[in-house]
């Protein structure tokens, strides 16, 4: 049953939402009006007369006020009209639902690549600290951290496509062709959720409860995994969380480096067509879904430890 602490911090939490994307719409609004070049234009052509362009501009709202325009925008989104592409002219929610599951497809296998891998360095590394192992590996989460998204794939692509062969460098067919972009968009994911692991367990081993299990003679695997390893990963959920997050939000230089055709790659050639339309829908989404897996990691959070609820 739903408590009234609970009940409070849900409407709390889902009321921040809904500002935040309204600050999201927002900027995305005033953004793609600073860019260079009139979409009337663009729609219209470079070689069109200036009263087909005032009619065009017309049409799409562009001679009205901007706070009129806003709002006009923020109604149709809510709608779920987010207008048609002026590239295709298609509507931009057919181009986003194409393009989506491959953008969720490579997030999710990261995602879960990065806590495999990341959670047993971290773990590993706070159980032998000050050894071999430990600087093994905070070397490679350090690594993760500092080598950018661009050059990793790259190097990839050369090491494994280029030179070896073994694995497909750009387009999605099969699983074969995830390899490379899950191993470059993990990267980073994985050292952030290893360092949080070896920070959380070398906290939760020097406890009073972790010692006196030892006292009990409980065998040093038992200690591990019952007492430290479940308390760590406490504030590890809201980590994985907002990598999650991460990992939709950045796909975009991934995505762009392995042709990959997720929505990522939709934004970047958006943007290269001055397609505003498609490039306010893409960024808005994805702001959308970073908003809303923060709002899960948080319930999460709040229901595994309720001490948050009380805040």
């Amino acid at each position: 049953m739903m408590t009234s602490s609970t009940a409070g911090y849900l409407v709390q939490r889902i009321a921040r939402l809904g500002l935040l994307l309204l600050m999201v719409a927002f900027v995305v609004f005033v953004a793609i009006r600073l860019v260079p070049g009139d979409p009337a234009v663009v729609l219209a052509g470079v070689d069109a007369r200036p009263e087909d362009v005032e009619l065009i501009r017309h049409e799409m709202g562009l001679d009205r006020p901007a706070l009129i325009q806003f709002g006009l925008f923020v109604g149709r989104v809510v709608q779920g009209d987010f207008g048609k592409s002026l590239r295709s002219h298609r509507p931009v929610i057919d181009d986003l639902a194409k393009r989506l599951p491959a953008s969720f497809w490579l997030a999710t296998a990261s995602l879960v690549v990065a806590v495999l891998v990341g959670m047993p360095l971290g773990v590993v590394a706070a159980i032998r600290r000050g050894t071999a192992l430990d600087f093994i590996s905070m070397a490679l989460s350090v690594s993760g951290v500092c080598m950018p998204t661009f050059w990793l794939g790259l190097l990839l692509i050369t090491l494994f496509s280029a030179r070896l062969g073994w694995l497909p460098s750009s387009g999605w067919e099969g699983a074969r062709y995830l390899v490379l972009p899950v191993i470059t968009l993990a990267a980073y994911s994985m050292a952030n959720i290893a360092r949080t692991v070896r920070s959380c367990m070398l906290d939760v081993l020097r406890q009073d409860y972790v010692r006196t299990a030892r006292a009990k003679g409980l065998v040093e695997r038992a200690v591990i995994v019952r007492h430290a390893l479940r308390n760590a990963l406490v504030p590890v959920i809201a980590v994985i969380g907002l990598q999650y997050g991460y990992l939709l939000g950045s796909s975009v230089v991934t995505e762009t480096v392995f042709a990959w055709p997720g929505i990522g790659l939709l934004l970047i050639d958006a943007i290269k067509n001055r397609d505003y339309p498609v490039v306010q829908a893409t960024v808005l989404l994805i702001g959308a879904l970073f908003a809303v897996i923060n709002l899960a990691s948080d319930f999460a959070y709040a229901w595994v430890d309720p001490r948050i609820r009380k805040r």
